[in-house]
């Protein structure tokens, strides 16, 4: 076990780092539709997430899968020309695709606008998105060179910390200015275009961007270019709901729903966490033939991943309307109902752990794609059923009926291919134990107590520490469970003598 240990020891301090830039993202996001969610009805609230929606889908499908291949190619060059040439191909690439995107928006506008949103700021603030698609595929590119670089920490401090806080800066001092609805797609624009400029100079510190060039052109394309789909994909499963509820229902509809889906989402930032060090780790390991360690450590931050999730997965399905009247306010709160329900897709996600990362590090990429087509495909005839009906409670079964389907049928085919599965006993005895003891626990606690901003934090550390005593009285421990232990005590500095003593012994 001692190389599988300093794999996870190795996967821990990684996603440390990372997630302390995803969590700041992530806050960032929130505290910038909780400031729109405050300042305007819900209604309004709803355009601009139909806003960001489009904004995301154009600058996605910019990039031509570039935010992938530059990475790929540069950790591959070591002559300047070669990696010049990359970077430069990229950003050429993605800025004439982005504004010739920006361009067909801007001329189908009227007929966007018409579909898609209520409101009489809608036509300008949609321009404003639109504008913006261009910088935020050019930010993309710079931050794909950092990471081409292997540079964790630049990527941390300018995507992850200093775009969210320009943006939340800069949309504060324009409404505080009176500005209206339009100050989203102002601080968008603004917070991309500045941190364009600082990524660009940490760039040209890992080396010039003037000089002479060596193009792989072919070579960039065929491996992006077909990228471009998947990326589609991804972006539809996560906007698709969005855009078709505001085509069927009212934006107010959007807008309940869109306090409840960032709030979902949440619950898979300790699983995201472990994406950017597992996928290259368990691929290396995978090719050294040590399958069996791929599936232990696949199994351990699965468990793990869902013992953490937890305590947030139990308040969000028990206080689901305390919850989303505490970000958004009181009238948010119909939006608990979907909050509620996408809780369960989402920590599905979480349950199942990396499958399909591990998938891709295994090789099976045209598995995720047909996985992730069916799964868009799917969650398209949900959509169509449900909404026109239902609303946004309807477009919340149907995302969540989606995810659980993808997550079931991506473990099961891991497990099929290649006998990898999040399922051990103690994993088992955990996902059962843990719901069976809390949750009738947290909806009786519905009935007697309000959650508060200052409630809310004492009931995730009571939970997070009863589940561990039900995990340990369960037995869903087991003697791999001292590396994490050893990892919290190190990066702690603590002892934890008393936690180490319930770890059952490795057997000789």
């Amino acid at each position: 076990m001692g190389a599988s240990n300093r794999n996870l020891i190795e996967l821990l301090s990684s996603s440390v780092l990372i997630i302390v830039g995803v969590a700041f993202s992530s806050v960032g996001r929130l505290v910038e539709r909780v400031v729109v969610a405050h300042a305007f009805s819900p209604a309004v609230y709803g355009e601009v997430t139909i806003g960001l929606a489009v904004l995301t889908l154009g600058s996605s499908v910019s990039l031509v899968g570039m935010n992938h291949g530059i990475p790929r190619f540069l950790s591959r060059f070591d002559d300047d020309r070669d990696v010049r040439g990359v970077v430069v191909l990229g950003l050429a690439m993605a800025v004439a695709t982005s504004i010739g995107l920006s361009l067909v928006f801007f001329a189908n506008v009227d007929f966007v606008t018409t579909y898609l949103f209520d409101g009489g700021s809608s036509y300008e603030l949609l321009r404003m998105f639109i504008v913006a698609i261009p910088a935020t595929a050019v930010l993309t590119v710079g931050v794909s060179a950092l990471r081409g670089q292997e540079n964790t920490r630049h990527k941390l401090y300018t995507k992850d910390i200093l775009h969210p806080v320009l943006r939340v800066a800069c949309l504060g001092v324009l409404l505080w200015s009176g500005w209206s609805i339009v100050a989203v797609g102002y601080a968008y624009l603004f917070a991309a275009l500045a941190t364009s400029l600082v990524v660009y100079a940490l760039v040209a510190r890992e080396f010039s961007l003037l000089g002479p060039v060596r193009f792989h052109a072919r070579e960039l394309l065929a491996f992006s270019a077909p990228l471009v789909l998947t990326m589609l994909i991804g972006v539809l499963l996560t906007r698709m709901d969005t855009l078709m509820l505001a085509y069927f229902r009212p934006s107010d509809q959007v807008g309940l729903y869109n306090a409840a889906y960032p709030l979902a989402n949440s619950l898979l930032l300790v699983v995201s966490s472990f994406g950017y060090l597992y996928l290259p780790m368990t691929s290396r390991l995978d090719a050294d033939g040590e399958r069996e360690e791929v599936n232990e450590l696949y199994q351990l931050t699965t468990k793990w991943g869902y013992v953490i999730t937890f305590p947030a997965f139990l308040v969000f399905v028990a206080f689901p309307g305390d919850i989303v009247s505490m970000f958004f306010g009181a009238e948010y709160a119909a939006g608990g109902t979907a909050l509620a329900i996408l809780a369960v897709g989402f920590f599905t996600s979480a349950a199942l752990g990396r499958n399909r990362a591990t998938l891709s590090a295994l090789g099976h990429t045209k598995l995720i794609l047909l996985a992730d087509s069916v799964t868009i495909a799917l969650n398209f005839v949900f959509n169509i059923v449900l909404i026109p009906g239902y609303g946004f409670v309807g477009a919340a079964v149907a995302s969540t009926s989606a995810y659980v389907i993808r997550n079931l049928s991506l473990s099961t085919a891991l497990w099929r291919i290649s006998g990898i599965t999040p399922l051990s006993r103690p994993t088992v005895v955990t996902y059962v134990a843990l719901p069976v003891a809390l949750l009738p626990v947290g909806l009786f606690g519905s009935d007697v107590l309000t959650l508060t901003l200052l409630t809310l934090p004492a009931v995730l550390v009571v939970t997070g520490l009863l589940g561990l005593v039900v995990v340990w009285a369960a037995g869903g421990l087991q003697p791999e469970d001292v590396t994490i232990v050893d990892f919290v005590e190190q990066a702690t500095g603590l002892d934890l003598p008393v936690v180490q003593r319930y770890i059952p012994a490795q057997s000789e």
